[in-house]
């Protein structure tokens, strides 16, 4: 949806209202708007604005202690439990590196954000989130029992916005061209290129430069780099990493944030569609009905090559990605390379 919503902010709220145990981004679709425009219509009611200015955010966090940070996409939602420790941030791009709480973050889509309040009896729920310009939230901030309340008053102090209005505007995503066909000469010069590889982050160049998608480059590879996997491969991969105590890193993205978990994973739940990680510190829960894709990808490193399993969804977005657990420097582990080989493969898999 592009401008502002045809309902106005009491229209919103009294839909809310009806619906109080809906999540905001399930209503919000309902009810065709963003769930930016959703929580924005609440200003002065349990919610207010609050500037989406990343190094400030970053530089209050810490002190705020143990939260739970939340960052989704469509079909992947990753929830991790810590503190925003070694936090650093420039107007292009920001990290955090703490021991659970692991971002990549894009200021550039960070557009709006709110402080929201939430009461639920005698409990209240504290939260930030933020959107990016159209509406889709980017990333949240949950506070817990054991969160520092002052702390956090004080960084949204510094915050605080001077507009309180309930209406936003919202515009629609850029939509990608489709890509063109590509002739034998880039898929020999994408094989060139990724066999030359030292280091796993050279691969966005490469896509730049041959104005590739991830997924059209993994499709046209081959089998030496990259091979398709069966549907089952996603769950196949935790129930093994699960048995042989295997620590993966986990990435899951929206537009402006990317959120890792490095470790084991242990309390492991489908329930229907979703593949949920219920963990002390990290859980997860991932829609396998939208993965259309999931390919096993090989890439060299000046330390040998490192095997990712990578889903997306049936319009070509990355969904999740996973890895062993590694260290720049170090050798791909070995129970991870091997549970990745033991996967089941789609046949005919290079044919893409």
């Amino acid at each position: 949806m592009t401008g502002e919503s045809i309902l106005q902010p009491e229209e919103i709220r009294r839909k809310r209202a009806e619906n109080p145990k809906m999540r905001e981004r399930d209503l919000a679709r309902i009810l065709g708007i963003s769930e930016a425009e959703l929580v924005a219509a609440h200003c002065g009611e349990g919610v207010s604005r609050i500037e989406p200015r990343v190094p400030d955010f970053l530089a209050g966090m810490e002190a705020v202690g143990t939260v739970m940070a939340l960052t989704r996409n469509e079909s992947a939602v990753h929830e991790k439990i810590g503190v925003y420790e070694n936090a650093s941030a420039s107007e292009k791009s920001a990290i955090v590196l703490g021991k659970e709480i692991d971002l990549r973050i894009f200021p550039s889509h960070w557009a709006h954000a709110f402080a929201v309040e939430k009461r639920d009896g005698e409990d209240v729920r504290l939260s930030l989130q933020f959107f990016d310009r159209a509406g889709d939230a980017v990333h949240k901030v949950h506070l817990r029992p054991e969160s520092n309340s002052h702390a956090f008053h004080k960084l949204l102090e510094a915050l605080a916005s001077r507009d309180q209005s309930p209406n936003i505007e919202v515009k629609a995503p850029a939509q990608l061209e489709a890509p063109e066909e590509t002739d034998s000469g880039v898929v020999e010069t994408l094989r060139e290129r990724w066999s030359a590889m030292q280091d796993v982050h050279q691969f966005v160049g490469i896509l730049r430069t041959l104005k590739l998608t991830r997924r059209q480059a993994v499709q046209m590879v081959g089998d030496e780099f990259a091979w398709r996997l069966d549907g089952t491969a996603v769950p196949a991969m935790m129930d093994q990493a699960v048995e042989a105590t295997i620590p993966i890193m986990c990435f899951v993205g929206s537009r402006g944030c990317i959120q890792i978990h490095s470790g084991p994973v242990a309390n492991v739940k489908p329930m229907g569609p979703w593949l949920n990680v219920m963990d002390p510190t990290f859980h997860l829960h991932l829609r396998l009905d939208h993965l259309a894709e999931v390919w096993a990808v090989r890439k060299p490193t000046k330390d040998g090559h490192v095997t990712s399993l990578e889903a997306y969804d049936d319009a070509g977005n990355l969904v999740i990605q996973f890895f062993g657990k590694r260290h720049e420097g170090e050798e791909e582990r070995a129970d991870w390379r091997s549970a990745m080989e033991r996967l089941p493969r789609l046949p005919h898999a290079s044919a893409a």
